[in-house]
């Protein structure tokens, strides 16, 4: 049985993913992998890659921050990839997401497979979910692509004429999945198929960079696998780079180290990050295997450079993001990832007109128990070389490379899903043409529209009255500067160069946008431009502007009442933290009361009432809205507002109008321990443990 794909249907308890952020993602926000302190013996390539192209912004995508947590049965648009040994289940309108891998003859799930769609702010734009296998691509972190469709087709697949041993019909079908990435402007596929006979789920992937200058690529496949008090991670290393995120990246020796076996994801404490240290010459492979020495493997073509093991640990808030991002009650999960650079924090470079590709395979692997959790971690990682070498050997995977790579370029021969149209464009402004990856034109939408008329015209039309999604590369700024002055056109220009990292340009744009009477999206870009040049009080001017100009905007009838609340919304959010930096709490506490009918189930508003409440010296009904209990939907990884301002609460009552001192933080922090529901901080803090 050559690989066959079929479409299908997967309901689950879904949350919506609702819309994105009205407001251009000017600011990274704060990076919970940023490295304070370095190891020493860092090597030059690796220190070189990490400070290579930072992300000043996640312009041109936005945030993605309009879900919820109230789940209802959603069907999910599902493809299936089966040979008569594995069934793979992929989401294509999420990221092209593996949910499943199940293999046949034992009736096993290799992957950890989430009972529920929950989205949480861990992707780079925000909205990300849990479990099974996801393509990173654009910059450290999850993807901006991870709740976004993909285009999908049909496409032959190689058969396995490139083995001898294995003569015999065709290879049936291939699953491709591929997309423009804004953040980096890539194209990019994913071609996954199943040899006939085969326990592994082959993975072909390709980026190219179709531009005149060297680009900075990222690429991690994460694979999320099920944990357990005896699930052991093991790749061919003896030493690995831990990053945790108190933000020190340092050597370690691998298995473990202080008498703790950190192979063994639920014998750390907190979330951590191990890059393994696998030598140039060895096979590229990580697995994780339970009590019985069973699991998934996965390995590659040596392109594929790092692997690396992500664990929650056993501590109270790993266990609490665990349950925050599935059902409680039900297993946690690991995640064994491959990238192209030896660590999450590399940008590897690729030049002009090249192209990365590398095999990926997937699939079951049984060992010796007894060896594989043993104490001699080389007897360990030996058998499972050996038995992977048995299953499938490192000579097989670089055949079947050769043989996919002509397959690359074969042109879909049935559309299944689609993608975005941001490629569309790119291929009808530089004209390019890439085989086996069509970005049609035909997937050119509302969006693209009034680029399209700037590539046409020269001219960029104002659209609606909220402006619409941006881009920022240096084609269409070149195209910006040269168009015809007005209020979209200086507020884009104004996003271009402010990507760019000309400050002092956008700032003049966005004052120019508003003489074209553009209003509260320029005074927001504005605000956060003093912000960040330390302009506090300036920046609290312009952030109320904003939000009045949009309360304003909002109340007007016809489409302006529909477009500008969200608007309106999201502009108090990101006012209220800066007036409270500028010590005026009272038009914060104005902003917060004067917003028409905010979800009472955003728990965002709540928090930002209670730290206005603190500042107005109303520490006990600050406490009373913890007291009542609120959550944060789209609360970022590694966010520690809601327990900085529980403990804020605490030092203010208990030093009762007094000077808060070392004293009092610590009896405070005695007397009020943090409730479990708002523990997420993913480090050791000071002053108390969060594990």
């Amino acid at each position: 049985m050559a690989t066959r794909v079929r479409r299908t249907t997967l309901t689950l308890p879904a949350a919506p993913l609702g819309p994105d952020n009205p407001l251009p993602a000017l600011r990274g926000g704060r990076d919970p992998h940023r490295i304070e302190t370095r190891d020493a013996r860092l090597p030059s390539d690796m220190a070189r890659q990490m400070d290579s192209a930072p992300l000043r912004s996640i312009l041109p995508t936005r945030m993605r921050d309009g879900y919820g947590r109230t789940r209802r049965p959603t069907g999910l648009d599902a493809l299936v990839i089966e040979n008569d040994r594995l069934r793979a289940t992929v989401l294509p309108g999420l990221g092209g997401r593996v949910y499943s891998l199940h293999h046949k003859p034992t009736g096993r799930e290799l992957l950890y497979r989430n009972p529920v769609w929950q989205p949480a702010a861990f992707a780079l734009n925000g909205a990300w979910f849990s479990g099974g296998i996801e393509w990173n691509i654009g910059a450290t972190g999850h993807t901006t692509l991870s709740c976004s469709p993909l285009h999908a087709a049909r496409v032959p697949a190689p058969d396995w004429g490139y083995l001898p041993r294995r003569q015999g019909s065709g290879g049936g079908e291939m699953l491709r999945l591929w997309e423009w990435e804004r953040l980096r402007d890539l194209p990019f596929q994913v071609d996954l198929w199943l040899p006939d006979g085969s326990d592994f789920l082959h993975v072909g992937v390709r980026i190219r960079n179709p531009h005149h200058h060297t680009v900075p690529v990222y690429w991690w496949s994460n694979t999320a696998v099920p944990e357990g008090e005896r699930t052991r991670v093991l790749a061919p290393a003896e030493e690995a780079w831990h990053f945790g995120y108190e933000r020190c990246l340092r050597r370690v020796p691998v298995p473990g180290s202080d008498g703790i076996d950190r192979t063994y994801p639920l014998r750390s404490e907190f979330p951590a990050d191990y890059f393994y240290e696998v030598p140039d010459d060895a096979r590229r492979w990580i697995t994780s295997l339970d009590a019985d020495g069973r699991g998934l493997v996965q390995t590659s073509t040596d392109t594929l450079r790092g692997r690396k093991l992500f664990l929650w640990g056993a501590g109270r808030a790993g266990r609490r993001w665990q349950q925050w991002l599935t059902e409680p009650g039900t297993g946690g999960y690991a995640e064994i990832q491959a990238g192209l650079a030896r660590t999450q924090l590399e940008q590897v470079p690729l030049d002009a007109g090249g192209e990365f590709a590398w095999l990926e395979a997937y699939g079951p692997l049984a060992a010796d128990a007894a060896t594989v959790h043993g104490t001699d971690w080389d007897a360990a990682r030996h058998e499972v070389a050996a038995r992977l070498e048995a299953a499938l050997p490192r000579a097989d995977v670089d055949a079947a490379y050769a043989a996919w790579l002509p397959y690359a370029d074969q042109e879909p021969k049935e559309s299944l899903a689609t993608g975005s149209g941001w490629g569309a464009l790119e291929a009808v402004r530089a004209g390019l043409e890439l085989p086996g990856t069509p970005f049609d034109a035909a997937a050119l939408g509302p969006e693209q529209e009034p680029w399209l008329t700037l590539l046409r015209t020269g001219d960029l039309p104002a659209g609606r009255p909220v402006p619409g999604p941006a881009l920022v590369g240096p084609a269409w700024r070149d195209l910006l500067e040269s168009a015809p002055s007005g209020a979209a056109t200086e507020y884009h220009l104004g996003l271009a160069q402010w990507h760019a990292g000309d400050r002092a340009q956008a700032v003049r744009s966005w004052e120019r946008a508003l003489g074209h009477g553009a209003g509260a999206l320029p005074l927001y870009c504005l605000a956060v431009a003093e912000a960040e040049a330390g302009e506090t009080g300036r920046a609290a001017d312009r952030s109320l502007q904003a939000c009045d100009e949009a309360a304003r905007a909002a109340a007007e009838p016809g489409q302006g009442a529909r477009d500008w609340p969200p608007v309106h919304s999201a502009l108090v959010r990101e006012a209220v933290p800066v007036l409270l930096a500028a010590g005026r709490t009272d038009e914060a506490a104005r902003l917060l009361a004067d917003l028409p009918r905010p979800d009472p189930a955003d728990g965002r508003f709540r928090l930002l009432t209670a730290q206005v409440l603190l500042a107005q010296g109303q520490s006990a009904a600050a406490r009373e809205i913890f007291e009542a209990g609120f959550e944060i939907a789209a609360l970022r990884e590694g966010e520690e507002a809601p327990a900085d301002t529980w403990f804020a609460i605490a030092e203010r009552l208990v030093a009762g109008g007094g000077p808060v001192t070392e004293q009092v933080r610590a009896e405070a922090r005695s007397r009020h321990p943090l409730p479990e529901r708002y523990e997420y901080r993913m480090r050791p803090v000071e002053g108390g443990s969060p594990g």
